[in-house]
Order: C-alpha cells, then structure tokens, then sequence
C-alpha cells in the first residue's frame, strides 16, 4: 500500500532527494520571465534555466533542482470543462549542465520513485525514443526492468513529430525517457489493447528524463553536443494524484482544500451537478494562478501577462455568479491558496493583503463591466431585432470580449435565452487576427527567448566586477570590444562600440538607476561613455564612441566616471528610498514598487494603489521626504544573507531574483530596502524634494514624477520667472496678480453672459414667427426648421423654449454653423407615448448632412459636415416621424 504523502511533503522530499545527489537547490523563480521575449509567463520548470542549458551563462552548480511554479494558459477555455486541465501547475525538476546525463538521471529517476516514494515497481512503465539503444541499455541492464515493460515511441512517419523526443525549433534537443505508472483497470478503456500511450486515464506519465544531447539545425538535422544536459520535468500535482490515490488533480490535498471552499461559499457540493462542477474547478484553478501571479507583482490590465491575469480574474468571478456566490470572495478563496501553499513559497503570506485588494478591486471593476457589457449588448439585440437577424456579428462579439472584457461564454449564453447566437467563426478570426498582432509585435529572439545579440559569442566565464560604491576611477583590461554586427579586436577612431573590461567603477543600469556616464582613457585613445549597460552572463558594458586613437583587446585603460552625474543620479535614487517609505507611511502597507527610473534630472516611481492621490496625501508624502532629508539620516548598506535581510524587515522588490547576498541600505529607522544601486551617504545630501505630478498609468498603478537636489532649485526658479511673465502680461506685480486675475475671470463671465443672452436673442429673432411652421403628422405636432450660426449649446436651449411653446410633440432644429451642422431632435411625453422618439429621429435625418449621432427617446443631437443637406434633413424629419407615430 503506497503512502498518501502531500503535496508539500512530495516537494520537500524531491528537492530534498536531489540536494543528497550534490544538486544545489534553488527557489523557485518569478512568474515573469527575466531576458526572454519569447515567453509572456514562464511555462516549464527548465523555462528559467535556458542560458545554463547553451552554456551561454554559467550556472551556480552544474546540478541544479528546484519546484518551479508555471502558467500555461493556451488551452483555458477547456480548464473546469475537464479533470485533467490546469493553468497553474508545479514542475519539479532536476538538472544536470554537462555534468551527469543518462546513467545518473535514469537511476536516480527509479530510486526516488521505488526507494524514497515507495512505489511498486510493478506499477511503473517507462518509455523511451524508439532509437536511443542507450536509454534501453540502461533501463533493462543496470535498473533491471524487464524489456517487455518498456514502450519505444518512433517518430510519426509523416509529421516527423515524436513524443519522446524533446525539440523546439533550432536549438538544443534530445531524446526522452518517461516513467507511466498503472493506475488500474478502474481508470482504463476496457480496450483489450490498453497500454502505455493509451489516451484514456489508466497509465499516467509522472516523469520525464529529457537527454538534450544534440544541436537542430530545425530541419532535420542534428550534431552532437560537447555539453550534453539533463531536464527532467514532473508535474507535483499529477505525482500526488498517484500518490493520494485520488481520481484527478482537484481532488488532491491542496486541491481539495481550495475546491471545498468555493462549495461553502457557493453552498454547491462537488460531483453532483455537471455544470456546477465546471464552475466549481475553473475557480478552483483561476484563483491558483492568479494569487501566485499577483505574489510576483504582476497586474491585471489589458494587455500581456497583465492581461491574462485580468481574464483568470474575471472568468473566476464569472464563474462564482453562475454558482450564485454573492459579493466579492475571491480573496476569501485566495486565503485557503495562501494558506496551503506558503509552506514552498512563503512570499504569499509577505503579500497576503496586497493579494487580497488586488483581487477584490478587480472583482469589482469586472461587476461595473458586467453592468455596462449588458447594455451594449442589449442594443446589439435591438439592432439584430430591427434587422431581422439572430445571429450576432462575430466583431461585435469580439468587441464585447476585447474592448469591455464581456466574456464570450456569457454573450452566448444571454443570445440563447432569447434564441440568438453569435458568428464563431468570425469571433476566431478575429481573435486569431489579435494572437498574430501580439505575436508578431514581439522581438526576434534566439532559442533563449533573449533578443539576438553578438555578445551571445563571447565566453560566458568572462565576467565584469563593478568597483564602483567607493570609487569614480579604476584602471583594468579590456575584455571584449564590440560594434553593434560584431566582436572586434579593436576599435578605430570614430568607431561606436560596447566596451567590457574586468573590474569597472561605472554602474550599469539596474533597478531603475541610469547606467553611468564617462570617458575611458589609454595611452592611446579616449572613449566617449553615453550609457553603461548590464549584458549577458555578468558582464557590464560601456556603450559610447572612441573619439580618439584606438583600443585593442588587453589594454589596459583608466575608467573615470561623470562625478557630476553620478552624484546627480545618487540623490535621485535615494530620494526614491525616502519617497516608498513616505508613500507606504501615508497611503498604507500595500503600496509596492512597480516601476522605477532615476536618472540626473528626474525621479519616475510606479506604484501598487488603488485610487488617484488627494492633493493633501501628495502635499503629506513630499513634506515626510523634505523632513526625512533635513534629519540627516545617516545611509547604511550591509551585506548579508537573503534571509537576513527579510528578517531585519528589508522590502523587496516585487518579482525580483536574489542571490545568496544581497546589499541592504538603510536610512535611519525610516527606510530598509534590498537595493544593489548606489546612494549618497547622509539624507543630507539630497538637499531638496518636489513632487511634479501624480498620475494612473494602470489599472491599480499610480506613478509619481518628482525631482531632487539642484534641480528643485531650477524648478522654483523656473516657476518665478514664469511668475514674473504672467505678472508683465497683465500689468501687475507678482504680488497682486492672483487679485488681477480673478478680476479679468469676472469681467470675461460677465461679458460671455451678455453674448450668450445677445445671441439667443439673435437666434430667436432670426425664426421669426416660427410657430406659422408647425405641422400635425399623425395627431402629433411637428416644429422642424433651421438657424443659421447657432452652436449646439444655443441650439439645446432654443429647442427648450420651443418646445415649451409648442406643448406637446416634436421639435427638430438644424444649424449651420461656421461650416459645421448642428442637429436636435426633442419629444415631449405626449408625443413618445404616441411612438416619437428623438434618438431614432435624429438617426433617420443625419444621414442628409453626412453625419451621425443619437440619444434618448426624449433628446438626442448630432453633428454633420455638409450643411447643404439641412433643408433635405429638415423635410425628412417628417417622414421618419411619421413612420414612428402608433
């Protein structure tokens, strides 16, 4: 009887397993992958680890293991309608980069399942590439497994695919070999023939030995490698499915837990309504992956990753209301997540709260758009009705979808009850159109996902070590010279280039800091620094233009820092520091970074808040900064471990990767952060903060643009001598120009108002004795005419008195106004319930005047272009009126 061990338990004794095989065991990384263009989230547990795969960067060890969390969303719309579907998975996985390969992986794949797990080896069938001799050599000689037990998978005579054989485009690629475990006969197809392959849910895959041993050329061809790698994949929750003995991967533990949860809410119970059930998985799955998305600081907005999360979100909340939960409760799902999974990733309980008000605002922004998606698809209906037609135009439904976040699942379900579907068909088009758009907008990249770069060529053991906390001058050796085709020997006068040296004092752009700016100096040349950028592998570059002489590979030259700016950016970047702390004092414990730029002039800081700062919190957090500068804070950074630093209540940043040692930098008691920038050493030094404006750049992310040092005191300067402009203008001194100003403002109000008052007059009397117009269509009086020069403000209140003067019925008035027609339209009570309606009215007579516009049944306008039309409109306001009358 094998032991039903959890899912924490089954990560701990992987990682645990493969940390005794010497493997270094690393967390997991962020959601968000870091350098690869070719991914929105990370999908696959080796996803983070692609440049220690192509050597391109050397690994911490060459044995690595970790439990990587992934999301997959390409197949979402069947997530809740199967057992087997998931968008956020676990993938334990053990790595060797040209260290072990197949021998060690092979074995220790069957130790850790029959040894450590105890599973019965009975049960367990492994696969590998029909080809690979050595995998069957290893599996039947040294494992002992009889030949019958295992299965060869060929490649398809046609397509040339092969499951077990791992490759993606050019690049890397390599055999597999899988272990399936028999579940029993419960969970077959009945088919005499039922083995390892079969479709149905009898064997299942727990474990994948990927042999990437070979270099595609994506056409067919393949060469060895000299680093032959090991990528072993297993999904957690698919190994404590076997484990717990349970039938599907909502019915493990953690799942569970989650899925009992929404039937509380709910009041549902699982496994007795199939729609209910489908409702029930989506949140339990949803709400998986948008709290470990969220965790890593990712924001639902309407576009990227942001947009999936937004989706997850909303199809969640969706879901909830079809199981009539009332009221916000994500978060209250959120918690049993948190709860039961912090265990392998304790950020969940750091940011808990933040979790819980992202959740909870976005279910609310979702039933404002529930709200107004149903109005824009009530008058679809109306139009489809008007039309003759039942079946939605597939943009519309797409409009629904895109633009307002409808989902299509709830479009066609409103259609069905009133007999009407919408064109699928071309909804998938149009979505296609938009996967194509967004594909085609990405950045060419390697097989990484890294943008293609001519530093890929150059040894990853060639490393940059920045000396630059202490010191604006060091001397070191060239190690590589670059132009943006290719790597050079040397660089020539005029030459724009990428300098990499071994030891530099020029910061590279990180965390939000700008990169350094300079000049490189040898005995035969000067080189011209603009910027100073981080590239691949650890190395730093030194992007400019050699104005003088030239460089060569292994000179020796003297790096000299733009003291000036340096210190400019310095204040900027520790103003930040101050301005979070001041920020999260004022506003609350949720505000995160979300986006950080300092350069020489400015300070740009994107952060997590739910609403538009009042002007009296802006005032609050900039005096809390000039007050935390005229303290003089002494500026302290200690070196110490990661875990440390969390237990001396360092903030991180959202999302980022930390190595073993991290630099915190404190400033005094008011400010603790995990930061590798560079600062001033006394908040003293800062001199001055001034915020320029506060602004929404995102859904729940505000952005605040400030300035510190000397350039405040430009700031004020430049504001006075507008000051001072202003005042000559109008004739008056600095210190009366606020009184001169309201006095011309009253003036100006008066003066409108006469105009106003002189202009109806005009138009009034320009109709003459309008009421000789009015005609009966249908019982209902009609007042349609025309004035010229009149504005759609004056037109609006000359069609309030008409109509005043009329009683009851219609009145339609049309403008000719500086080239531009203006169009009204207005019914009385009376006169709608006889079956005017001025927005249809308006609709019908635009047209004339080759324009457009609508409204209510009571009111509507519209504006036009050709004011030849007006008396055509005029006369067809009778008609369209007659046509409406009961």
């Amino acid at each position: 009887m094998e032991k039903k061990y959890g899912v924490n338990d089954l990560r701990r004794m992987y990682l645990d397993f493969f940390e005794s095989k010497e493997h270094l065991k690393m967390k997991s990384f962020s959601l968000v992958p870091h350098n690869d263009n070719s991914l929105l989230l990370i999908n696959a547990g080796m996803a983070p680890l692609k440049p220690y795969f192509t050597g391109e960067e050397i690994p911490p060890r060459r044995r690595v293991t970790t439990c990587q969390k992934c999301v997959r969303t390409g197949d979402i719309e069947n997530v809740g309608k199967t057992a087997r579907h998931l968008t956020f998975f676990e993938m334990l996985g053990n790595f060797s980069f040209g260290d072990y390969f197949k021998h060690e992986a092979i074995n220790w794949s069957w130790e850790f399942l029959t040894k450590v797990l105890e599973l019965d080896p009975e049960r367990l069938y492994p696969s590998i590439y029909g080809e690979d001799e050595e995998a069957f050599e290893i599996w039947t000689k040294e494992v002992g497994v009889p030949a019958e037990k295992i299965t060869r998978f060929y490649r398809d005579p046609e397509t040339g695919e092969c499951d077990n054989f791992w490759e993606h485009g050019a690049g890397p690629c390599g055999p597999c070999s899988e272990i399936y475990y028999d579940r029993g006969e419960k969970y077959g197809c009945g088919s005499p023939d039922c083995k390892v392959g079969c479709e149905c849910d009898r064997f299942i895959e727990i474990w994948n030995n990927v042999f990437t041993q070979f270099e595609g050329d994506g056409k067919g061809g393949y060469s060895e490698l000299k680093q032959k790698n090991i990528d072993t994949g297993m999904g957690l929750e698919r190994l404590a499915t076997v484990m717990q003995e349970v039938d599907t991967v909502f019915d493990v533990d953690t799942m569970k837990a989650i899925r009992d949860k929404v039937c509380e809410l709910s009041g549902k119970k699982y496994n007795v309504d199939a729609l209910d059930d489908v409702s029930i998985r989506v949140i339990t799955d949803h709400i998986r992956s948008s709290t470990f998305m969220i965790s890593d600081g990712i924001m639902p907005t309407n576009e990227g990753r942001g947009y999936v999360l937004r989706r997850l979100i909303r199809r969640a909340a969706r879901h909830g209301k079809m199981l009539g939960i009332k009221g916000t409760f994500l978060p209250k799902v959120a918690e049993v997540v948190i709860r039961d999974s912090k265990d392998g990733y304790p950020e969940l309980e750091d940011k808990k709260e933040f979790i819980f008000n992202v959740l909870s605002k976005e279910e609310e922004r979702f039933d404002a758009t529930i709200d107004q998606g149903l109005s824009i698809l009530n008058d679809m209906q109306q139009k489809m009705i008007e039309a003759g037609s039942k079946v939605l135009s597939g943009k519309d439904a797409f409009k629904l979808y895109d633009t307002y976040g409808f989902p299509a699942d709830l479009t066609a379900e409103i259609l069905e009850e009133k007999g009407f579907t919408f064109d699928q068909v071309e909804f998938d088009e149009c979505m296609e159109i938009q996967r194509k758009t967004a594909h085609d907008a990405r950045k060419t990249t390697n097989y990484t996902g890294r943008e293609a770069s001519v530093f890929q060529k150059v040894d990853p053991s060639i490393t940059s070590e920045f000396v630059g906390y202490d010191k604006l001058v060091a001397s070191s050796k060239i190690s590589v010279l670059a132009t943006n085709e290719d790597i050079v020997d040397a660089l020539a006068e005029g030459d724009e280039g990428v300098i990499v040296v071994d030891q530099t004092p020029f910061y590279a752009t990180m965390g939000g800091q700008q990169g350094d700016c300079g000049v490189i100096l040898s005995s035969e040349g000067k080189f011209e620094v603009k910027d100073t950028v981080k590239l691949l592998g650890g190395k730093i570059g030194h992007v400019g233009k050699l104005t003088e002489g030239m460089f060569k590979v292994s000179d020796t030259v003297e790096l000299k820092v733009d003291a000036a700016n340096r210190n400019s950016v310095c204040r900027n970047h520790s103003a930040t520091h101050l301005l979070q702390s001041a920020l999260r004092e004022v506003l609350g414990n949720h505000v995160e970074q979300a986006g950080s730029y300092q350069d020489g002039e400015r300070i740009r800081f994107d952060f997590t808040h739910f609403e538009a700062m009042t002007d009296e919190e802006v005032k609050k957090v900039e005096e809390l900064v000039n007050q935390k500068i005229n303290e003089g804070l002494e500026v302290v950074t200690n070196v110490m471990t990661l875990d440390e630093a969390k237990k001396s209540g360092a903030m991180a940043l959202f999302g980022e990767k930390y190595g073993d040692s991290v630099r915190v930098v404190s400033m005094g008691d008011f400010s603790k952060e995990l930061c590798g920038g560079t600062h001033v050493s006394n908040t003293k030094d800062i001199v001055a903060f001034k915020v320029i404006s506060e602004s929404g750049v995102a859904a729940n992310t505000r952005r605040i643009e400030a300035i510190a040092g000397d350039n405040v005191f430009s700031y004020y300067s430049n504001v006075e001598k507008r000051l001072e402009e202003v005042a000559k203008a109008l004739k008056a001194t600095q210190a009366n120009v606020l009184d001169k100003v309201k006095s011309l403002l009253d003036e100006n109000k008066a003066l409108s108002s006469e105009i106003e008052s002189l202009k109806s007059k005009a138009a009034r009397e320009s109709l003459g004795d309008v009421m000789d117009s009015v005609i009966e269509v249908k019982g209902v009086k009609l007042l349609a005419t025309s004035v010229d020069n009149v504005d759609m403000n004056e037109l609006r209140n000359l069609g309030d008195q008409l109509k005043e003067k009329l009683g009851e019925g219609v009145v339609v008035l049309a403008s000719n106004n500086e080239g531009k027609v203006n169009l009204i339209a207005m019914a009385t009570e009376q006169a709608m319930k006889a079956g005017a309606h001025a927005g249809n009215l308006i609709k019908a007579i635009a047209s004339k005047v080759n324009g457009g516009g609508g409204g209510r049944p009571n009111m509507a306008q519209a504006g036009g272009k050709k004011p030849e039309g007006i008396p055509e409109a005029i006369a067809e306001a009778r008609m369209a009126l007659e046509s409406m009358i009961k």
